[in-house]
């Protein structure tokens, strides 16, 4: 059986790794194609994880719209597709990656694999494209393969047939536990983990922050940098934020938390970084899906500065909250995790424990 993954942003690139290894660990053909939505980030997480690609599609280009980049995917993955013959391509999650390359597939009249398939917030503009984009691919896809109940539950409400749903877990939690084991080895060095060591307070509560959304851009990201000023005027705190190198958040963010008591502004870091910083963090705030997933495995509390979650099994469990894009409201939330947290009644992650790939590779085992 012959499988193409095809994924394009640095999330993807982290969920899809270890679903790669697994399947050449069960002696599947399987290959690889990036669209590289996005180049260096991307890149970093391939070389972490020992991937080459087949394929490099190489789309990203400054400020190309939506509309543009989707054509050119489709443009470019159909030469994929029309030089090899495939069983199956597998794409992942949200990205217009996903739904343009399920898209071609289906064109070519290819199956369609969606894995982290089912998440849903009913609202078209939240998150945008997203959301839309994983409505196209599940009308699309010939299996999905869920990582929660409630994502399960979603299909089986839109009248997708129970017999093309297979509840895997998160491929996320598989990467997240590889990626801990490999950092934790003595043997490892990574430069950007000494690099943090020697600079991220050792005697304060790091605040962890992240955002890239959309629909932040502008006021949202405004009102987080006012509660971030805010926080920072406690002793007892440092504001680690590895800022996007999208101009719409960085240019925002450079020029209000530049050279501010408490705050260090960090270039985009590499996954392993990331995950030791996540390690070593009090709390995280952040508007990313992974992180959510992730945060849970970690023992971490997340405050999602978005208005509605796709993810709502990690805030019903009380591993996350919504704080949306109000100034006030995220500083609250802030201030009462710093001085009330001391861990979870539950620590049992909902969405995952590690065996996701697994699960799906033998399905499709199963489907030779």
């Amino acid at each position: 059986m012959k499988i193409l993954l095809c994924f394009g942003t640095r999330p993807e690139a982290i969920k899809m790794a270890p679903l790669y290894h697994e399947f050449k660990k069960s002696n599947f053909e399987v290959k690889i194609c990036v669209t590289a939505q996005h180049r260096e980030m991307m890149d970093q997480v391939l070389d972490f994880f020992e991937i080459v690609p087949d394929y490099d599609l190489d789309l990203m280009q400054d400020n190309q719209s939506l509309n543009e980049l989707s054509g050119r995917i489709i443009q470019k993955v159909d030469v994929v597709l029309s030089n090899e013959i495939f069983d199956w391509v597998l794409v992942h999650g949200d990205t217009s990656t996903s739904s343009m390359v399920a898209l071609a597939a289906f064109h070519r009249g290819i199956k369609v694999g969606h894995v982290e398939a089912g998440l849903r917030t009913y609202n078209k503009q939240a998150p945008f494209p997203e959301e839309i984009n994983r409505q196209i691919t599940s009308r699309i896809a010939d299996i999905h393969f869920t990582p929660t109940k409630q994502a399960t539950q979603n299909l089986l409400k839109e009248g997708i047939s129970p017999e093309t749903i297979l509840e895997a877990g998160n491929t996320v939690i598989d990467a997240l536990l590889w990626t801990c084991n490999k950092i934790a080895k003595p043997s490892f060095l990574h430069p950007e983990i000494e690099i943090l060591k020697s600079t991220i307070p050792t005697d304060k509560k790091i605040v962890l922050v992240t955002g890239h959304r959309r629909e932040s851009f502008g006021e949202g990201f405004q009102n987080l940098c006012e509660a971030l000023l805010k926080v920072s005027e406690r002793d007892d705190v440092a504001i680690i934020y590895p800022v996007h190198l999208n101009p719409n958040i960085k240019d925002v963010v450079y020029k209000l938390l530049s050279n501010q008591k408490n705050i260090y502004l960090l270039a985009p870091l590499s996954y392993p970084a990331f995950v030791w910083l996540m390690q070593h963090s009090f709390l995280i705030v952040s508007d990313s899906g992974g992180i959510q997933e992730e945060a849970p495995s970690l023992g971490k509390p997340v405050l999602v500065t978005r208005t509605v979650s796709e993810r709502l099994e990690g805030v019903e469990a009380g591993f996350s909250t919504l704080v949306g894009n109000d100034a006030t409201k995220i500083i609250d939330a802030i201030q009462d995790i710093l001085g009330n947290f001391t861990g979870f009644e539950n620590p049992m992650n909902p969405y995952g424990n590690g065996d996701a790939s697994k699960r799906i590779v033998d399905y499709l085992l199963k489907q030779n």
